[in-house]
């Protein structure tokens, strides 16, 4: 155990002085240290295991350690672990095959899929495919919205702080309020406001000195529109039902193509392959990545309909990148594709989120600071708010986060930690991601800690929590 402490301290002596802190590992109070993973566990260097309910930003949906994409990784390795992306690998085709197979299933659209490395070089990659499209530059986005923090992404990343250091972005996207019924831009209730968010968006159009629309033609200055189905970052936010129905028959009015960003909310975790098919509505341009290789492998892409990406509309060299369809990625997406295909999986995601949701809204009943719990699927989100049950709370997050980090929590008597994302536009949700094997126990044992957690730094309320 010396040993494990000492080495331990070396690690984070060298990083201290050898590593750039511009990523965001030192978000954390204090800097911790993995050494293994296994289902949704993390383990530290003392083999301490920590329940993951965020499993890398959704990046590892299957599980830490699935042993068959690891198996499909370790076959790629020894056969075919490297090829410059200027030539054709099996696995390449197949993997491109079925993801435009299954989009077209989901959204009765034809289309092809092209790769990349990474969810902000995916994102890139559209902006180019649509500012060829169309030559034009301008975008609509959502506050709230997160798609990446290159140059390109993050000019319709609402976040200012992202571009601040940087310089003037003149392409910044003009931000849209995202239907966040819990914290409505406009200060109106759902069940009496008839989508008023839609109305002022219409409005924008209905003069020219509004500078979206040239009204005289009706040509529109902006190309596109890029969404979140459920926003990521922004907090787990789920819009109403027919918001993006609404949003999408002007936007075809005015040919403003939409973009999905399905990078946190693809591959299942809403319950449906993809998160936009909640709403009733096709995108033109789908960007997808993370859980596509279950972090095996970066590997990120765009699938876009037919007119937009055919060979004469977006021809050879018109988009690269070294690593681009890499074939250790795209031999683990292929599994993961495969894996996906299990008939059973959709339903073993929806019973599990709603047995999750379930429980913290029993949590809820015991802890005012717990002001709103939703989910859909196993994306799943608790909004943390002072007792009055709206102001932001976000000196609580922060300690509950950091609390479920050292590990002292206790299990069966064994010690845990407890991982968890933070997330929400005042930085006040807890964001939950975890593997879609997640079992009972462990959605119990999440159950505990959260309780333990809360009661530990709130007061909570004299009317008892139901057993479960």
């Amino acid at each position: 155990m010396i040993k494990v402490k000492e080495s331990e301290k070396r690690l984070l002596a060298e990083e201290s002085r050898y590593c750039s802190y511009g990523d965001t590992a030192h978000y954390l109070k204090n800097s911790k240290i993995f050494s293994g993973c296994d289902g949704s566990f993390l383990y530290d260097y003392y083999k301490r295991p920590y329940l993951d309910l965020q499993m890398w930003y959704s990046a590892v949906n299957l599980g830490y350690k699935n042993e068959r994409v690891n198996h499909a990784v370790r076959n790629q390795m020894d056969r075919l672990p490297q090829l410059a992306s200027q030539y054709l690998h099996r696995e390449k085709i197949e993997l491109a095959a079925s993801l435009s197979k299954q989009t077209q299933k989901s959204f009765k659209a034809k289309g092809r899929v092209h790769f990349n490395v990474g969810g902000s070089q995916a994102i890139e990659d559209s902006i180019k495919l649509i500012r060829k499209t169309t030559g034009k530059t301008q975008f609509f986005a959502f506050q709230g919205g997160y798609h990446g923090r290159t140059i390109g992404a993050s000019e319709i990343t609402s976040s200012y702080r992202y571009r601040k250091p940087y310089g003037h972005f003149s392409n910044r996207a003009q931000f849209i309020p995202y239907p966040y019924c819990f914290r409505c831009h406009y200060g109106k209730h759902f069940d009496s406001c008839k989508y008023y968010c839609v109305d002022q968006f219409a409005k924008l159009f209905e003069t020219e000195y509004n500078s979206i629309v040239d009204t005289k033609t009706g040509e529109c200055e902006f190309a596109a529109f890029y969404i979140e189905p459920i926003q990521g970052t922004g907090g787990y936010i789920i819009p109403p039902p027919d918001y993006f129905r609404k949003i999408k028959k002007i936007l075809d009015y005015f040919k403003i193509y939409l973009v999905d960003d399905e990078m946190q909310m693809g591959f299942y975790r809403t319950g449906r392959f993809w998160g936009l098919e909640h709403f009733g509505i096709e995108p033109d341009v789908l960007v997808f990545g993370k859980s596509l290789t279950n972090g095996m492998n970066p590997l990120s892409g765009l699938w876009a309909k037919e007119a937009l990406v055919k060979p004469e509309a977006f021809p050879p060299g018109s988009t690269h990148s070294t690593f681009s369809s890499n074939p250790m990625g795209t031999a683990a997406g292929l599994e993961v594709m495969k894996i996906l295909q299990d008939k059973t999986l959709a339903n073993r995601i929806n019973n599990s989120g709603k047995r999750f949701v379930s429980m913290l809204k029993k949590l809820q009943k015991k802890y005012k600071e717990i002001a709103d719990v939703t989910g859909i699927g196993l994306a799943i989100r608790i909004e943390v708010c002072q007792k009055d049950g709206i102001t932001p709370n976000r000196h609580l997050v922060d300690e509950i986060f950091q609390a479920g980090l050292d590990g002292g929590l206790e299990y069966k008597g064994k010690k845990y930690g407890l991982v968890l994302d933070v997330g929400g536009y005042f930085k006040n949700a807890f964001t939950l991601a975890p593997s879609f094997y997640i079992t009972e126990e462990e959605i119990g044992m999440a159950y505990k800690f959260l309780d333990e957690l809360f009661s530990r730094f709130t007061v909570p309320k004299r009317r008892p929590v139901q057993k479960i």
